[in-house]
């Protein structure tokens, strides 16, 4: 449940940015940095769009590439699937190459963000929308201490360093940080939204409620996400930055 909430709250998020800054019907060009299994990449490519998906890990490669066969020929045709890390983006692309570009959970994996976040930027055309989601550290307490692990909660007041569920150790992003660099690297922040306020407690099997319930839920993380004070303890936060924005 936790993954739909967050892949259809970012999906929705994202559009209504690209919707608020592109002409209707209009072709983009996108480049979704660590893309995984493709949740994102495919969706924008099945709305016509153009999809670079850059990703490192060959596993990750072989996982989209299967997704990817699933599809009609048609989209298969606007999706390119590249090997390489997000940090390198000057040795595969040109500046101004894309009019989107996407970074969903890959910050927390990055120990200095800013040469990456700086690349991506370089490589965002005039007006493009640099899509970010990133672990919250100002909440990062609120889970453990929901679940009562009080030694982790205290320990998530003083480190951005966490372990995520699968074990991994991890890091968390500030938003007063992270706006600063965007405004640094040329791409502003424009707007921002909490994921996963209600949900993040949701055990990594549970299914998710169906029709109208899923609906209702949905409805209230949406609202949660774009409303203070509820947006700034989500356990993500997703930010949009707009190349040469003010």
């Amino acid at each position: 449940m936790r993954n739909i909430v967050r892949q259809e709250l970012v999906a929705r998020q994202t559009d209504e940015q690209i919707a608020a800054r592109f002409p209707v019907g209009r072709r983009l060009r996108v480049l979704d940095v660590g893309p995984g299994q493709g949740t994102q990449a495919l969706r924008l490519a099945r709305a016509g769009h153009e999809v670079t998906g850059l990703e490192p890990d060959p596993r990750m490669v072989e996982a989209l590439r299967l997704a990817l066969s699933a599809e009609p020929a048609g989209i298969q045709e606007r999706v390119r699937i590249v090997e390489g890390d997000g940090r390198d983006t000057g040795a595969h692309f040109l500046p101004g190459t894309f009019d989107v570009v996407l970074c969903h959970g890959v910050l927390m994996y990055v120990a200095e963000p800013d040469p990456l976040l700086a690349g991506l930027a370089r490589v965002l055309a005039p007006g493009g929308v640099l899509s970010l989601v990133v672990r919250n550290a100002d909440a990062l307490a609120m889970r453990p201490g929901l679940s009562g692990d009080w030694d982790t909660a205290l320990a998530a007041f003083d480190s951005p360093a966490y372990t995520n569920r699968i074990g991994v150790e991890a890091r968390a992003d500030r938003l007063e940080a992270l706006t600063a660099t965007l405004a640094g690297i040329g791409a502003p922040l424009q707007a921002w939204y909490g994921v996963r306020v209600f949900t993040d407690l949701a055990a990594d099997d549970q299914a998710p409620p169906v029709g109208a319930e899923l609906e209702r839920l949905l409805a209230a993380e949406d609202r949660a996400g774009r409303t203070d004070p509820y947006r700034a303890v989500a356990a993500l936060l997703h930010l949009c930055g707009v190349r040469g924005g003010s």
